[in-house]
């Protein structure tokens, strides 16, 4: 992605974007011993992250296969992944005779969690981010893996804290939270008793124009509704460079495993971003819910920027993208991300 466009003018455009690899990337797959499985693919990016992959593994000139496992309850978004060229497998993950049927593949990029809709189905919440990671473990001890988790393991810090690093002692915030940790354990267990290389990845949050914290915010100005300031800032990067960043740290797994925050590296004030979407809305930026002294999730990205370098699309760019997506109708995937929850209640 060497020269960014000043806007994204359709879906195509905006594929091309998200799954573009980063040279680091297509280098990568020449180093890179294996095919590659996507566990968790059928969510909202793993097609970026698959499509770069597949995109990275073409430039390199290597032969190698990407696999994607999901349940596939929706046959279309198998269908796009396979006319990208991956190989689609459908599992029932939670299903330890299903989980059995993969094959075993090298290099593990896992992304199955639950979030939304926590709040009265914790069972299952707590299911899919604890047994699940269990049952894959069992059946690849010899691959190497790429576990997603997530920031809301640290505690709420405040703005002038810069965020939470991977040494900061973990407190887990209501039962998504909780069992996300609780993965994170599990990974670490197999980990240190099989001798698993892994790294976990805590993602906060990744953003590409369908949705996202950037869409929430702007949306709000667009249609002359108030912000709210309760939760003053956050962390956002663009989904094509977390993506990017993921598959880059199949070469940092490690037993006992290597912790990651991926996500930019600005605490980025909330009013500044509903302000500069007003100028371009031609519009006056509303808010509510000021307050000081808050608390929030925020994550410090200083390791993973020294290791992979600043992403490639600015904060700027994503704010004058996310406009423009907003002004032409773009399409949105109505998922909120509920970034100013701050209770442990998704």
């Amino acid at each position: 992605m060497e020269r960014l466009p000043e806007a994204v003018e359709g879906e195509a455009d905006l594929d091309e974007l998200l799954s573009a690899p980063s040279q680091a990337l297509v280098d990568l797959m020449r180093r890179l011993e294996g095919d590659i499985m996507i566990l968790g693919i059928g969510g909202k990016m793993g097609s970026t992250l698959g499509g770069a992959a597949v995109r990275a593994i073409a430039e390199a000139g290597v032969r190698k296969q990407v696999f994607g496992v999901s349940r596939f309850s929706d046959s279309s978004i198998r269908e796009g992944l396979e006319a990208r060229g991956i190989k689609t497998l459908s599992c029932d993950l939670l299903n330890r005779d299903s989980v059995r049927q993969l094959p075993h593949v090298a290099n593990i990029i896992y992304m199955v969690g639950r979030k939304f809709g926590t709040a009265g189905s914790e069972h299952l919440t707590w299911a899919t981010n604890v047994l699940v990671p269990d049952n894959v473990c069992h059946h690849f001890p010899e691959s190497r893996w790429v576990a997603f988790s997530t920031g809301c393991v640290y505690p709420l810090v405040s703005a002038e804290s810069g965020g939470c690093t991977e040494s900061m002692p973990t407190d887990a915030l209501g039962e998504y939270a909780q069992s996300s940790l609780g993965r994170e354990r599990v990974f670490d267990y197999w980990s240190r008793t099989a001798g698993i290389p892994v790294c976990l990845v805590r993602l906060n949050y990744a953003v590409d124009l369908h949705y996202g914290v950037l869409y929430d915010v702007g949306s709000r100005v667009a249609q002359g509704e108030p912000v709210d300031l309760a939760v003053s800032h956050f962390n956002v990067i663009w989904q094509g460079d977390a993506a990017c960043q993921a598959l880059l740290c199949l070469e940092h797994c490690s037993s006992p495993p290597e912790i990651l925050n991926v996500t930019g590296p600005e605490t980025v004030s909330v009013r500044f971003v509903a302000e500069t979407f007003a100028r371009y809305f031609g519009t006056e930026a509303r808010f509510t819910g000021e307050k000081t002294g808050a608390l929030m999730y925020l994550s410090n990205a200083a390791r993973a920027t020294s290791m992979f370098g600043y992403p490639r699309v600015p904060l700027l760019t994503m704010i004058r993208w996310q406009a423009a997506w907003i002004q032409q109708g773009g399409r949105s995937w109505g998922k909120p991300t509920h970034y100013g929850v701050v209770d442990g209640k998704f």
